[in-house]
């Protein structure tokens, strides 16, 4: 993707300042590209597995929960396109407004989606806002999923929540419905304060580039640094359950030695383990082979 600078973007510039763990691939705009086998493998990821590694990390502000649904059985996993709107002041919308104009562009709500792409997942702080607040329709739930193929995480109020459901793919995270509409005339709710820059969702903190994990209710958002770390470990602890499930079944252990800190009898029992069942496990041999590699308990 080409970048063209949208009113209200991030710089390229302040996008690498506020990212500087990330030493991946990136968009020209500068948001992390963590890669697409990162993101496929995320959707098997627990939130409980998400946030001991986040924690461990020192991040603890990226869970949000507490939303209304559609598709409330599906997974949604993408990178994070943050858009920040707070309550309308005529001056600053009209400022932002005009200099929007000059670059062709009509309707505040409608810029963050112009930059959203595939397996992106809009991510916006509408500051909660019920009455004469959705920026988000079906017309716009339309081309959201037509750029991205995923839904929203979206902390305000949608309209048009029959279309909406309609899309079949559109797994939504929203905080209320109402069928009023934002910014009627002579009617100021909202302004666009930024693009892509940090914005909080709830009690979380998310940056564009982030993947968003939105599942049984839930959000968390991953920094990109965390997020092949956050897949890794969920692939492991899926491994070592299956295991330990299979022995406390078999009854060559106790309930008591699997709970605790494993033994190396125990240990050296769940290696040979992987190795005889490598081609049987919901983790793909190569990785099993990198785990068993770099095996640091």
């Amino acid at each position: 993707m080409t970048f063209q600078s949208i009113g209200q973007q991030i710089s390229r510039e302040e996008m690498l300042f506020l990212t500087p763990l990330w030493e991946g691939e990136r968009y020209s705009d500068g948001r992390p590209k963590v890669s697409d086998d990162i993101l496929r493998r995320m959707k098997d990821v627990t939130h409980e597995e998400a946030w001991a590694v986040m924690k461990n990390a020192g991040y603890k502000y990226q869970y949000a929960d507490g939303w209304e649904l559609i598709n409330p059985d599906s997974v949604l996993v993408g990178r994070a396109v943050t858009a920040t709107f707070m309550p309308g002041r005529p001056d600053i919308h009209d400022a932002i407004d005009e200099r929007g104009k000059k670059e062709g562009k009509k309707g505040q709500n409608s810029w963050p989606v112009d930059v959203l792409i595939k397996d992106d997942v809009y991510v916006a702080d509408q500051f909660g806002i019920h009455v004469d607040g959705p920026t988000i329709g079906d017309n716009v739930g339309n081309a959201i999923y037509a750029k991205t193929g995923n839904g929203i995480v979206y902390d305000g109020s949608i309209r048009d929540i029959v279309g909406l459901k309609e899309i079949g793919g559109f797994t939504s995270f929203f905080t209320s419905y109402h069928p009023s509409h934002h910014n009627q005339k002579d009617n100021l709710n909202t302004m666009l304060l930024g693009i892509n820059r940090p914005t909080k969702i709830r009690q979380a903190t998310v940056m564009a580039g982030d993947v968003v994990l939105g599942r049984d209710g839930a959000v968390s958002f991953i920094p990109p640094h965390l997020a092949e770390r956050v897949v890794i470990t969920s692939e492991v602890v899926r491994l070592r359950d299956m295991f330990g499930h299979e022995r406390l079944r078999a009854g060559v252990y106790t309930a008591g030695q699997i709970d605790m800190r494993w033994s190396e009898e125990i240990e050296r029992d769940f290696s040979a383990w992987l190795n005889e069942h490598i081609d049987d496990l919901p983790v793909a041999k190569e990785q099993i082979q990198e785990i068993l590699k770099n095996r640091t308990w």
